[in-house]
C-alpha cells in the first residue's frame, strides 16, 4: 500500500527545500522565483523503517490570471485530493499572508490530516513569532528550517505516527502486473483484449487500499493480477491536469505492482511523460516491459523497429536488459507474447542463484578483473551472495567497500546478467564490509 505526504503552500516557502530533505534529493529545482516548480516532483522517505511517497507541488495563487499559475492550482487541488497526509507549509519571516488564509480555508474543508510547518525557524526570536501562526485555526505546528534540517525530525515523527496503517491485503499471493502509460496510449483497449469476453472467468477482488483493484486473469495457463488499471474503476470527477493525474495514479499503482507494463503510443513515439513513469517503475525495483501500441498505424520501414528499440534503451541506460513488443490492443496483435513474458520476466525476478555457483563464477570474473586501486589500496572482494530481497539484489563483501565505483558495479550487473536469466528485472548491487 502507498502513502502519499503532499506539502502545499503560497510560493518560496520552502516546500522544495523541505521535499529536497526529506528525500535526500536534489530533485527539486529551488529559486527564489514564483512559479518555479511547475512539473510535480516525487519521491521516497524512510523515517524509523516506515516508506511514504512525498509530493513537492507549486505555490498555490488565488485568482491568477496565468496560465501557469492556474495550472499549477489545479495540480495543487489534485495532490490534495491524492494524498494521505498534508504538510502545509508557511514562512516566518514573512508572517500570515493572505494567501495562508486562502489555502487554510482550502485544507479545512479537506478530511485529510493536516500538520502545519513554520518554515525558516533557525533562531529563538523566530520560534517565538510562529506562535502568530495559531491564528490560522489549523491546531499545533512543526517550527522547522528546511534549509539546515533543525526540526525535521520531530516533524517526520509526527508524519508516520499519523499515516494510515498498512493492513495486509487480502488478495492470492499471485505476481502483480499494472498496466501503465499516459492518457490513451490503449491501456483499456489491452484489458479487454486479455479479459476477452469469458468474463466468468475473472474475479474483481478489492484492496484495503483507497483506490487499488485486483482483478484475476486466469486462462491459458496463465494466473495473475491485474492491479488498478485504467477502465477498471470509475472515472475522477475532478477536472484534472490529465498528465499529471496519470503520474499520480501511477505512483500508487506502481508501487503495488511486481511487474509493470509500459505502454507507449506507437503513433507518437517516446515522449518525456512515458520516461517519467519509466523511471518511478525502475526507481521502485519493479519489473518492466515495454509495449509499443498501435503498431498496425505506424508507417513503417525497414529499420523503424531498430530504430525505436535503440531510442528507448539509450533513455534507460545503463538498465537496456527488458522486453520491447510491439502491439495492437485492438487486433489482439502479439497479445499472446505479452502473456509469455509476463510469465518470464516473473519467473526471473523470483529466481535465485544458489551462494555456491554465484561465487564460483563471479569470484573468477573479479580475479581475472579486480576493481581499480584507489589511494594505493587494493579492493578484494571475498563472497558474493544474493540477498532474501523482493527484487534481485547482491551483496559483495569487501575490505573497502566505500571506494568502489559506478562503473565497476555496472561490470558485475553485467556479468551477472550475461550468466544468468534477469531479462526485464533491474539487480541491485552492494558493497559490504568483508
Amino acid at each position: 500500500m502507498s502513502r502519499i505526504v503532499a506539502i502545499v503552500g503560497r510560493p518560496n516557502v520552502g516546500k522544495s527545500t523541505l521535499f529536497n530533505r526529506l528525500t535526500e534529493s536534489r530533485d527539486a529545482i529551488i529559486d527564489e522565483l514564483s512559479g518555479v516548480t511547475r512539473d510535480r516532483n516525487y519521491g521516497t522517505c524512510n523515517w524509523n523503517g516506515i516508506d511514504f511517497s512525498v509530493i513537492d507541488t507549486g505555490g498555490y495563487v488565488e485568482n491568477s490570471d496565468d496560465i501557469i499559475e492556474e495550472e499549477i492550482n489545479k495540480q495543487v487541488l489534485l495532490a490534495i485530493g491524492e494524498s494521505d497526509l498534508i504538510l502545509f507549509m508557511v514562512d516566518v519571516t514573512f508572517g500570515i499572508h493572505d494567501l495562508d488564509w486562502s489555502i487554510a480555508r482550502l485544507l479545512r474543508k479537506t478530511n485529510k490530516k493536516v500538520i502545519t510547518v513554520v518554515n525558516k525557524v533557525d533562531n529563538n526570536e523566530r520560534l517565538i513569532a510562529a506562535n502568530e501562526f495559531y491564528s490560522l485555526g489549523m491546531g499545533d505546528y512543526f517550527t522547522v528550517s528546511s534549509i539546515n534540517g533543525s526540526g525535521t525530525g520531530d516533524l517526520l515523527d509526527s508524519i508516520v505516527k499519523n499515516l494510515p496503517l498498512q493492513a495486509p491485503e487480502p488478495v492470492p499471493d499471485l505476481p502483480r502486473i499494472a498496466i501503465v502509460g499516459r492518457p490513451n496510449v490503449g491501456k483499456s483497449s489491452l484489458i479487454n483484449s486479455l479479459l476477452g469476453e469469458e468474463r466468468n472467468i475473472v474475479t474483481p477482488l478489492p484492496g484495503t487500499t483507497r483506490d487499488s483493484i485486483y482483478t484475476r486473469y486466469n486462462k491459458y495457463s496463465h494466473d495473475f493480477l491485474l492491479v488498478d488499471t485504467a477502465g477498471l474503476r470509475k472515472k475522477s470527477k475532478v477536472s484534472e491536469d490529465i498528465e499529471f493525474y496519470s503520474v499520480m495514479r501511477a505512483v500508487r499503482t506502481i508501487e503495488n505492482s511486481d511487474i509493470c507494463l509500459l505502454m507507449i503510443d506507437g503513433t507518437r513515439g517516446l515522449e518525456a511523460q512515458d520516461l517519467n513513469i519509466m523511471s518511478l517503475i525502475l526507481k521502485n525495483n519493479k519489473g518492466m516491459i515495454i509495449l509499443i501500441n498501435k503498431w498496425d498505424l505506424v508507417e513503417k520501414e525497414s529499420n523503424t523497429i531498430k530504430f525505436l528499440e535503440k531510442e528507448i534503451r539509450s533513455k534507460t541506460a545503463p538498465f537496456t536488459d527488458y522486453p520491447i513488443v510491439f502491439i495492437s490492443a485492438t487486433n489482439k496483435q502479439r497479445i499472446h507474447k505479452v502473456l509469455d513474458l509476463i510469465g518470464s520476466v516473473n519467473a526471473n525476478r523470483t529466481r535465485k542463484i544458489g551462494t555456491s555457483e554465484l561465487n564460483d563464477l563471479m569470484l573468477e570474473l573479479i580475479r581475472k578483473n579486480p576493481p581499480p586501486t584507489v589511494k594505493a589500496k587494493n579492493i578484494r572482494i571475498k563472497y558474493v551472495t544474493q540477498l532474501p530481497t523482493h527484487a534481485p539484489s547482491f551483496a559483495f563483501f569487501c575490505n573497502l567497500p566505500q571506494y568502489i565505483k559506478e562503473p565497476y558495479k555496472r561490470y558485475l550487473e553485467n556479468r551477472i546478467r550475461e550468466n544468468f536469466e534477469f531479462t526485464g528485472v533491474p539487480i541491485r548491487i552492494f558493497f559490504r564490509k568483508k
